[in-house]
């Protein structure tokens, strides 16, 4: 967790909202928090959300290039996951991901509490990178 404030955000107009998610006691740690490794399969789906739409087929996620956690995260919390496609390359795209959580008790305001950037590649039938048709 990081020093930010955790005074109400703003949602992103300029996203696409693609995952909303409750988390549950089971993806808790020790100290009552949610797992990081939670959040971080979440941030991958919502990623991939968006590149599936410009790879049109099968991808993997080739790297994490930035995973900043800036506040827990809680059970009940009301997750919601944002991206847009920031680069697609010849055969990589790489999507930035907001999440915002709306905790159980207010809800209605949002506290930014994880931002990504994942980049994927486009993948033929073999597994191998294959080139992503321009739009």
């Amino acid at each position: 967790m990081s020093a930010n404030s955790s005074a109400p955000a703003t949602l992103p107009t300029d996203k696409d909202l693609v995952l909303k998610v409750i988390p549950m006691p089971a993806d808790c740690n020790a100290n009552g928090d949610i797992f990081g490794g939670w959040v971080m399969a979440q941030v991958d789906l919502a990623g991939a959300v968006m590149a599936a739409r410009a790879v049109k087929g099968r991808m993997a996620t080739v790297a994490v290039n930035e995973f900043i956690f800036k506040q827990p995260v809680r059970v009940g919390d009301i997750l919601s996951f944002y991206s847009h496609v920031s680069r697609v390359g010849n055969t990589s795209i790489t999507v930035q991901v907001e999440v915002f959580a709306e905790r159980f008790q207010t809800q209605g305001n949002y506290i930014k509490v994880t931002e990504a950037s994942l980049t994927y590649v486009a993948i033929d039938e073999s597994g191998k990178p294959r080139p992503i048709a321009k739009a």
